[in-house]
């Protein structure tokens, strides 16, 4: 695998972060906007980003995805606040540390059909979950623009914290 596991387990714990950060700046009417009468409001991505990544990797371990685990997943984010979001999300680096961490590199190397070719578990992870969280993050992060947000630069989008004061 081109990514060490503890490079991947950094990274998804990056994504997190970032997600964790983000959610800080959603404020008022900003957490039902939608762009869109069809496109998901911000609370409904911050909920698709905390079920995404533990449920996908399951899917990748197993190297099948499970239609009941991801609707149980659902269910239980969407009856939460962004607080209790936010303390879902503060979980998952341990969690992504034990259950990738668990992981060999043979398992990583194994080859598996989620969605679309065949590919191994590694290339699972970054075009499905590592790629899941910066494109919807960055959906997210239009939104907060969108809503007014305009302090917010691409430290906040990509380093997960605000940019430092300019002297």
């Amino acid at each position: 695998m081109v990514l060490s596991k503890d490079e991947l387990v950094g990274l998804l714990t990056h994504e997190v972060n970032v997600l964790r950060h983000l959610i800080t700046k959603i404020d008022g009417d900003a957490v039902n906007f939608r762009p869109t009468e069809k496109q998901r409001s911000s609370i409904e991505l911050v909920r698709y980003l905390v079920l995404q990544g533990p449920v996908l990797t399951q899917a990748i371990k197993a190297g099948s995805f499970d239609g009941p685990a991801w609707g149980a997943a659902q269910a239980e984010v969407d009856a939460m606040d962004l607080a209790g979001l936010d303390a879902k999300l503060a979980a998952q680096p341990a969690w992504f540390a034990e259950h990738v961490g668990a992981m060999t590199d043979d398992e990583l190397r194994g080859v598996i059909q989620l969605f679309g070719p065949p590919g191994t578990r590694g290339l699972h992870f970054v075009s499905l979950v590592l790629a899941n969280y910066a494109a919807y993050r960055t959906q997210l992060f239009c939104y907060l623009k969108l809503c007014g947000r305009t302090e917010l630069t691409t430290s906040n989008l990509w380093r997960g914290m605000d940019a430092p004061a300019k002297a």
